[in-house]
């Protein structure tokens, strides 16, 4: 730790600023938890009851026309006949007509903004379900009732009172038809607003243990904290005494810890400076090979001119990163969360080495790895990478098993998952950094793009998604979907996107229909023929409940409703942000 490295004085004013910065890290917490709930409560008041609400007065409003085409009648057989009131009458009859339809509108408009809003969790492929339900309903009603309707003011025009009154009933059928609808919609939203109001209570409840939780692991950490530098100020002396035995007993492979940088700390570096250089050579061998490649290590040597120079070559690279690691990492401790990260990385680095791939790094919860020449063929480089992908996202249910059972623990605080990002493309290699520490690196807008394309996947919902050189080269090697057009932040051509759904034959039934009905749904969409693209993303939906990139598209269908896309619309997305 940094201050074991300081001096006697200041590791006592450590111990004060490190109980400080636990205290404001409890009470971060605190209010982030709160803001939490405070999202939750929002939506439960502003959407999900105010859904219901409209759902309800859309029985109303249905009964109400009832009442009020029950009126124009009557006025009509009067006689005389008043045509002033007959009007007002009708007029009545329409705006309640009309009322059923805003009802019904104003409650899908709510049900939809909870579907995308990302920052809260909602049974999203059911909500989704009660707004087809509602629209198809609505639709239905104004299809059947618009013929009885024309129907009906004939026949009282006509004073044909007999074939009137059962006309009548057959309108009152159908309405009670509709009413029924509705109030299974209701049954089922009011299921929604339930679960929301648990939610609201589960996490209230959560934050209220969570930070009793906090407070006692602050607390408990900041008196450990506080024990472990004071013992750090006799500890170097203690070694120091037992480093002197040692060598007095003639043995010199056993270097003292230093803890310190103070005064004890110095002489016990000048001590292991002694004995040190027996062993220097097979230790700098040995942390060499654990942080850099074998790979690049092998190629630096044999080229060294690469590294200082620096080279332009066509590679593929990879960015993979763990989503969920900031909720999960907020509820474990710092031993945990490593124990975690480094079970994840050997996990997901082992089909990257083992598709003779290169790992460049690991970026906090990422890891960036890349394929192409001198390590491997040109021609290959894209469909190894794919593999590996493909073999990463095939480790991820064991992974969700086995990390409870590494911390003893029955559930993981938050669920992990995995996104990859591939993109293909010329890059520059060499060496980069300072004259004191350098790393053998890639850089350029193929690298940029990967990074783009990892995040992507929180857009669309995807695990893995892929460059269009990338899927050139891939060709039908493997069971490729194209996903959209885009253009992603910092890039202004749009560009095809592409998910590696599996390996070349195995999709399944189900996965193979989808892609069939979301390449119809995609192809209408371009054409901006947004109502069967709606129908055939619904099909893809069908075939796989839960399909990110189909949700997403019907969102954005959704979106063009009021605003639709220009004549000379190319059909792309474009990304404001990373």
């Amino acid at each position: 730790m940094p201050i074991f490295n300081q001096s006697i004085r200041r590791k006592i004013v450590g111990i004060a600023l490190g109980l400080i910065v636990l205290m404001l890290v409890t009470a971060i917490l605190s209010m982030v938890m709160s803001s939490q709930v405070g999202v939750l409560l929002d939506e439960l008041t502003n959407r999900y009851i105010p859904a219901y609400s409209h759902l309800a007065r859309a029985n109303i409003r249905s009964l109400e026309r009832g009442l009020a085409l029950r009126r124009m009648v009557m006025t009509r057989m009067e006689a005389p006949s008043d045509e002033e009131a007959y009007a007002a009458r009708l007029r009545d009859f329409e705006a309640s007509d009309r009322k059923i339809e805003e009802e019904a509108e104003a409650a899908r408009k709510l049900i939809n903004a909870i579907i995308d809003d990302p920052r809260t969790y909602s049974d999203n492929a059911a909500l989704g379900r009660i707004d087809i339900r509602i629209e198809t309903a609505v639709a239905e009603l104004r299809r059947d009732l618009s013929e009885d309707h024309a129907k009906l003011l004939k026949q009282v025009d006509a004073r044909q009172m007999t074939e009137a009154r059962g006309t009548l009933e057959h309108i009152d059928v159908l309405r009670d038809q509709f009413n029924r609808k509705i109030d299974a919609i209701r049954a089922d939203m009011l299921t929604q607003v339930f679960f929301s109001t648990s939610q609201v209570i589960s996490r209230q409840h959560q934050a209220i243990i969570i930070s009793g939780i906090v407070t006692l692991l602050a607390a408990i950490v900041g008196f450990v904290f506080a024990l472990l530098v004071s013992s750090g100020i006799t500890r170097p002396v203690r070694l120091l005494l037992a480093g002197t035995r040692e060598v007095e007993a003639g043995r010199f492979d056993k270097p003292i810890t230093v803890s310190t940088q103070d005064e004890i700390g110095e002489l016990a570096a000048a001590f292991n400076r002694m004995i040190e250089q027996l062993r220097q050579n097979e230790r700098i061998r040995e942390t060499f090979g654990r942080y850099i490649d074998p790979k690049v290590v092998q190629g630096l040597i044999d080229r060294p001119e690469v590294a200082i120079d620096g080279e332009r070559r066509v590679m593929t690279i990879m960015f993979c990163d763990m989503s969920g690691f900031t909720s999960m990492s907020e509820g474990m401790t710092p031993r945990g969360l490593v124990k975690v990260m480094n079970h994840y990385f050997t996990v997901m680095s082992a089909p990257i080495r083992s598709n003779r791939g290169v790992i460049d790094k690991y970026i906090g919860d990422a890891i960036m790895a890349y394929w192409g020449p001198p390590f491997i063929e040109e021609d290959e480089q894209a469909l190894l990478a794919g593999l590996a992908a493909v073999e990463m996202a095939d480790q991820v249910p064991a992974l969700q098993k086995q990390l409870p059972d590494l911390l003893g623990i029955r559930a993981m605080p938050a669920p992990c998952d995995l996104r990859i990002g591939i993109a293909t493309g010329e890059v520059l290699t060499g060496s980069i950094g300072s004259e004191l520490m350098m790393s053998f690196t890639v850089m350029g807008d193929a690298v940029n793009l990967a990074s783009r394309l990892e995040a992507v996947n929180k857009v669309y919902g995807t695990r893995i998604l892929i460059s269009q050189a990338t899927a050139d080269a891939i060709g039908s090697r493997l069971e490729l979907r194209e996903i959209d057009r885009l253009a992603v932040a910092g890039q202004s051509a749009p560009q095809a996107i592409f998910e590696v759904m599996a390996r070349p034959g195995a999709l399944t039934d189900a996965q193979a229909s989808l892609r069939t009905h979301y390449a119809e749904g995609l192809a209408a969409y371009r054409a901006r023929r947004f109502d069967e693209a709606r129908a055939a993303f619904n099909a893809a939906l069908e075939a796989m409940p839960g399909d990110g990139p189909s949700r997403a598209m019907l969102g954005r269908i959704t979106q063009f409703a009021p605003n639709p896309p220009d004549a000379n619309w190319d059909g792309a997305w474009r990304l404001e942000q990373k």
